[in-house]
């Protein structure tokens, strides 16, 4: 079940290219945040027993915005390679978080991270809205756009 929701680590970019820890990887998307002027307030690794996935989820303050990333940690073909899916994952999101922050030196930071805004009287991200729900708060996130 888990395999159809997500391809396997061993097929996509950064399997077992790098020796660095997970945590390496978090604190290097940390310092793009705070080098932005953000601020993390959690950071963790969460797993779900009963599907057997895991993900990283980095929840941090930008001008008076939040904004919650979650990165999963991709099943692997072999059991025993859950530590080289961590790492892979930690890396991902590393990587996307630069990414994004390049991307908001010229777009800002909401446009850039639209996604991940968190709206704290839905409880969920942009990204996690149905389609109903964000055409219903769509009005309110362009009128109150920074």
């Amino acid at each position: 079940m888990i395999e159809r929701l997500f391809p396997y680590a061993e097929t996509v970019p950064y399997w077992q290219t790098s020796r660095s820890t997970p945590d390496t990887w978090l604190d290097r998307a940390e310092k793009e945040i705070v080098k932005r002027g953000g601020h993390l307030t959690a950071r963790a690794l969460t797993s779900d027993a009963d599907l057997g996935l895991e993900a990283f989820h980095f929840v941090f303050d930008l001008d008076g915005d939040q904004y919650r990333l979650t990165w999963p940690v991709l099943p692997t073909q072999k059991a025993d390679k859950q530590a080289a899916a961590r790492r892979q994952a930690a890396t991902l999101l590393f990587h996307d978080v630069k990414a994004k922050c390049v991307s908001a030196s010229v777009l800002g930071f909401r446009r850039a991270f639209h996604g991940q805004l968190y709206l704290p009287d839905m409880g969920k991200t942009v990204s996690e809205l149905s389609d109903p729900e964000f055409m219903g708060a769509l009005p309110k996130l362009l009128t109150e756009g920074k």
